[in-house]
This record gives C-alpha cells, sequence and structure tokens, in this order.
C-alpha cells in the first residue's frame, strides 16, 4: 500500500477527461478505447502534450447520450496513463489506456479554449487491512469466482490460477471486479466502493448472483435442449413412420393391383392354356418389388394376355340382300367381286360359318379394293381391322417380340385383335405384296400360319407365348402384283381380280359418288356447281389415264376448289364444260392425236398394263 500512495503523490490533481460509454475501468485495468467524439479526441490530444500522459477515464450514466453534460457522468472514475496512440484517417483515434488509481471527481467543468473537459480529483488513500475477515472473503471470492469462470464458459480457467497469486486484497477485488461480465452500473458501484472490505462483499454478493443466474441459464438451456432433441426425435420418428405407412400404402396398391387381376383373369373368361400362364405370371409378380424393371415387365404381359378377347364375338349378320344392297351402296361396278363375296356369305350361311379361303383383292391402285373390304365388314356386322404390310421387313411385326427384350410388344395382329376388341374382326392385310426380307427374318413365312385355316387355330405371338385363335378372322389381303407374293403364300390366297373402270362405269361414279363427296368437302351447295359430261369423258381422257378412280377423285376435288374461289367472288353458279375444262385444270397432261406414220420395219403393238391397255 506504500507504492501505492507514493504513485498517487505524483500524480496530478487537474487532469483531461475522457467520457467513456458501456465500460467502467478499473486500476491495473488495461483497456483499449476508440474516441471519436470532438471533446474526447481534444481531452486525448491534450493528455499526450503533457509529459506523463495522464487523463480521467469516467464513465457516462447514459451511454446513448452523444454530447453529456456533467451531470450525466459519474463522481468516480480512474487515471490513466496513454500507452498508445494512432491517429485514423477519419479523425478519430485509437489508444490504450493502463489504469493507474481510483479518484473521486471534485469538479468537472469545460475548458472553451482546449474544447474539452477538465477534472479536478482527489485520490483515495486505501490502508492496508489483513484482517481475518478480508482473508476469508478474498478466499471466498477466489472460490466462487472459479466457480463463476466454469459455469460462465467465457472466462479461461488459468486466470483464476494467476488471481490466487495476488496478496494484495485491493489489487484482487479490482482485477476481479474488472474480469466479471456485469452491466457497467453495477461495476461502477463496485468502483466507489471505498473500503476493500465493502468491494470484496459487493464482489462476493455480485458474483454469487452471477452464478445463480448462469445455473437457471443452463438448467433453461437444458431444458430447450431436451425439448429440442425430443422434437427432434419425434420428427424422426414421425417421418419414419410416414415413410413405413407409405410403404405399407404401396403394398396395398400393389395387393389391391394384384387382386382386379385375379378378378380379370376369372371375369373374362381365359381358355384352360391361357388362364394358366396368367395364374402363373401373377404368382412371379407378387413375389417382385413393386416397381422393379421385372415388375413392369411382367405386368404389361399380364395386361396383354388378360385383356385379349378371348371368348369376345359379334354376331354376323348373313342377309344377302341387305349385303349386296350395302356393297352397291359403296361401290359403283365391281360386279365380278361382289359376286363372289355374295357367293362366301351364301356358303358361309349354310355351314354357320365364315371359316373359308383368304380373299386377296388383286387390281391396280385406286379401284376399291381397300375400301371394298371396309364394305364387308359394315355388310356382315363385324369390326374391321386394317394393317398395312407396305415395307415391312421384319417377322416380329407380324409375331412380336419375346418379353426377354425392354419394351418388347405383341405383333401388329394381336394388336389389331386386342384394339377390335373382338376375336372375329374383318381383318384387312392391305399391300401384301410390298412386303420385303432381310437378317431379321421373313414376314411372308410369318403370315403362312396365319393365313392357314388348318394352323391358324393356335396362332402363336411371340409375346404372349400362348397360342391365340385367329380362325374366327376373316382375313382379305391386297395386292398390286401377283407375282411378288411368294408362291407358298400365294398358294394360302384365292385371288379375286379387280378389273379397271370403264369409261362408262366411271361416268357414274364422278356422278354419284366422286362429285358429290367432293362439293360436301368443300363447302358447294346443290346447284352451285354444274359438270357436263362432256367435260367429265375429257378429263378421264386428258387428265387422268388409270384403271382406278383415284387419279379421277383427285381432278374432280381440283375443280371444287376452283368453283369454291369463284363462289366466294359472287359467282352464283359455276358451269364446268368441254369447251372451259382447261380454265380450270390447265393443259392436258395427255394427247390423243392419231400416232405418226411408222417408218420402215416399224410396227405398231398393243400392250397390257396395270392402268389399262397401252400402244407401243
Amino acid at each position: 500500500m506504500e507504492e501505492i500512495k507514493k504513485t498517487t503523490l505524483s500524480l496530478p490533481t487537474v487532469v483531461p477527461a475522457v467520457a467513456i460509454r458501456d465500460v467502467v475501468m478499473f486500476p491495473g485495468m488495461s483497456l483499449p478505447l476508440s474516441v471519436d467524439r470532438e471533446k474526447s479526441v481534444a481531452a486525448v490530444e491534450l493528455a499526450l502534450d503533457t509529459p506523463g500522459k495522464y487523463i480521467l477515464a469516467v464513465s457516462q450514466k447514459n451511454a446513448d447520450i452523444e454530447e453529456p453534460k456533467a451531470s450525466d457522468i459519474y463522481q468516480f472514475g480512474v487515471i490513466a496513463q496513454i500507452t498508445q496512440n494512432l491517429k485514423m484517417p477519419d479523425g478519430s483515434m485509437k489508444i490504450f489506456l493502463q489504469g493507474l488509481a481510483r479518484a473521486r471527481v471534485t469538479k468537472l467543468e469545460m475548458n472553451d479554449v482546449a474544447g474539452s473537459w477538465f477534472a479536478t480529483v482527489e485520490y483515495i488513500e486505501e490502508e492496508d487491512d489483513d484482517s481475518p475477515v478480508v482473508q476469508a472473503l478474498m478466499r471466498k471470492v477466489l472460490d466462487e469466482f472459479d466457480h463463476y469462470a466454469r459455469v460462465s464458459h467465457r472466462i479461461a480457467v488459468e486466470g483464476v490460477s494467476f488471481l490466487r497469486q495476488i496478496n494484495d486484497a485491493s489489487k484482487l477485488a479490482d482485477t476481479v471486479a474488472s474480469n466479471m461480465l456485469v452491466k457497467p452500473p453495477q461495476r461502477q458501484e463496485i468502483l466507489e466502493a471505498v473500503h476493500v472490505k465493502d468491494r470484496l462483499e459487493k464482489i462476493l454478493k455480485l458474483i454469487t448472483s452471477e452464478v445463480e443466474i448462469l445455473g437457471l441459464e443452463e438448467k433453461i438451456h437444458s431444458k430447450v435442449r431436451a425439448q429440442i432433441e425430443k422434437n427432434q426425435k419425434e420428427y424422426y420418428l414421425n417421418e419414419q413412420m410416414k415413410a413405413i405407412q407409405k410403404e405399407l400404402s404401396q403394398k396395398d396398391d400393389f395387393q389391391k393391383e394384384l387382386d382386379a387381376m385375379r378378378a380379370k383373369i376369372k371375369k373374362n373368361g381365359l381358355p384352360k392354356h391361357a388362364k394358366e400362364a396368367a395364374e402363373k405370371e401373377l404368382d412371379r409378380l407378387a413375389k417382385m418389388a413393386p416397381f422393379s424393371p421385372e415388375a413392369t415387365v411382367s405386368r404389361t404381359y399380364l395386361d396383354w394376355l388378360i385383356n385379349m378377347p378371348w371368348n369376345v364375338t359379334t354376331e354376323d349378320v348373313l342377309d344377302l340382300k341387305e349385303a349386296k344392297k350395302i356393297l352397291d351402296e359403296d361401290h359403283f361396278g365391281l360386279e365380278k367381286p361382289k359376286e363372289r363375296i355374295l357367293e362366301y356369305l351364301a356358303v358361309s350361311k349354310l355351314t354357320n360359318s365364315l371359316r373359308g379361303p383368304v380373299l386377296c383383292f388383286a387390281g391396280a391402285p385406286g379401284v376399291g379394293k381397300t375400301s371394298l373390304a371396309k364394305s364387308i365388314a359394315r355388310a356382315i356386322g363385324r369390326k374391321f381391322v386394317r394393317m398395312s404390310l407396305g415395307g415391312v421387313r421384319d417377322e416380329s411385326e407380324i409375331r412380336g417380340h419375346r418379353r426377354t427384350y425392354i419394351g418388347s410388344m405383341p405383333g401388329r395382329i394381336i394388336q389389331g385383335i386386342s384394339k377390335a376388341k373382338s376375336s372375329n374382326p374383318v381383318f384387312l392385310l392391305d399391300e401384301i405384296d410390298k412386303m420385303g426380307s432381310d437378317w431379321r427374318g421373313d414376314p411372308a413365312a410369318a403370315l403362312l400360319e396365319l393365313l392357314d385355316p388348318e394352323q391358324n387355330k393356335e396362332f402363336s405371338d411371340h409375346f404372349l407365348d400362348v397360342p391365340f385363335d385367329v380362325s374366327k378372322v376373316m382375313f382379305i389381303t391386297t395386292a398390286n402384283s401377283l407375282s411378288n407374293i411368294p408362291r407358298t403364300l400365294r398358294d394360302r390366297l384365292e385371288i379375286i381380280d379387280f378389273d379397271g373402270y370403264t369409261e362408262y362405269e366411271k361416268h357414274d361414279i364422278v356422278d354419284n359418288y366422286l362429285l358429290p363427296k367432293q362439293m360436301k368437302m368443300h363447302g358447294i351447295k346443290a346447284g352451285q356447281l354444274e359438270v357436263s359430261r362432256d367435260a367429265v369423258a375429257l378429263l378421264m381422257r386428258d387428265y387422268v389415264r388409270e384403271a382406278g378412280v383415284r387419279n379421277l377423285d383427285r381432278e374432280v376435288g381440283s375443280l371444287c376448289r376452283k368453283a369454291a374461289k369463284m363462289i366466294v367472288d359472287g359467282a352464283k353458279k359455276v358451269s364446268v364444260t368441254k369447251e372451259n375444262l382447261h380454265e380450270f385444270l390447265g393443259v392436258p397432261k395427255y394427247s390423243n392425236f392419231a400416232a405418226e406414220e411408222n417408218g420402215v420395219g416399224i410396227a405398231t403393238g398393243l400392250a397390257w398394263t396395270s392402268v389399262g391397255g397401252e400402244t407401243l
């Protein structure tokens, strides 16, 4: 204490003062400080000009006050020495203070010349107190502070070991107070405690209170942590439960799907061999994971197998008069093909079965082969399925792909029957002469089994892998040239030749079929367009040359388009005659002038073509 007395005797009693905010300084304490207020900067600069660089660090009562008055500043502070300083570009300063002695402010006034506070202070002379009470308080403070450091987790435990080496009660009290994380008013109260015994008691009381508060905080934190852990655990368990329920739901849905398939197998009346195959595959599916690729393939197979029209048929209407009426409504001429079809239906009526030879309509393009097949289906009351064989080179198109392949499907025969939802449709195999063969197989060979009445009762599709009876299907084929059909396949067909239409027949077809149809398609009313018979004759001679009527229909459509434009432009009625036909259709495409006189060694010959006779 003698050292302190000597120190205080050498300190000035009038010093520049700086008001500090949110902090209370103690003797022996080192404090970094940012100084940015004008009066505070002036006080620091003034202190730096004095020999000892002494300054009074005194706390504000309210840290929010920017320009404090004397009444806003506490009466106790600490005389400190500026050990380091740094001037900043914006005019503020960074300083480092070392606390020296506790001081009471007796007078605080503003020096207008210097622009800063000046304080007159008196130093607190402390006497030694080595009483047992003070010694006991010191030990208790150290123990409680040790506990406080451990509970707060904010103070290094090593610092407590340093405190135990301090023997001076006043220095111990100030050091402990400077390391406590308490509010400024509580620190100021300790600073103003002049007697060391009072100071230690206040510190002990404050530490004990802080330990209790920290204990409560830890207890609350533990409860919150426990609650959070509980909530997290509940959330985790709930999520697991949801996942389990979802899995169970999926399994329930899968089981419902299996049950629905079993019910369909019973309801659809599958034949014995198909039913056994379906039940076997269903048992395999039940053992698979619901969303595995193999299960998807199995589902697809079962859908096709179960939904095939195994026993679904349409009732045949074998009324020859009605059939003749329908055929005549849809087609003009073609007397021989119509007669052959009526004979076929007559035999079927007598035998109560439509099983018979497979018909092949052979003729030039546009003579009505495909449309006649549709009319047959309408005449006997059956569903109609058409499959174009033009360009087909893969046998799998007919027989389907095996299930070992990804994305495998049944052949187009089975697909067509399934789409018709009937096991006895009229099935048209169009353009049978346009098939080809390559390394993938020969589709014509696959058709041998399909079109043979002796074999097609058990037609085997690679995908279904069970025989399907196609003997009830009425197969009709079409071809433009019989020479391109393999002989083995041709032997299974009954050929019906479609000769080209005569000019007389084409006249009637234009008047009764093509012109009314095209007028309706182009929105032309009856009476708005008139085409003379001579114009039709010239049209057939100079603009189309064919056995059928496909191009003729196209040219009639062109006439209707021209007429529609004229009607929209204001014409009440459009008449097409022999004289003005070229205005509608342009320059004639063919010439009928007499052949030039043959030269020596040249003779005129005649030839048959698919579109009629030609001169050579």
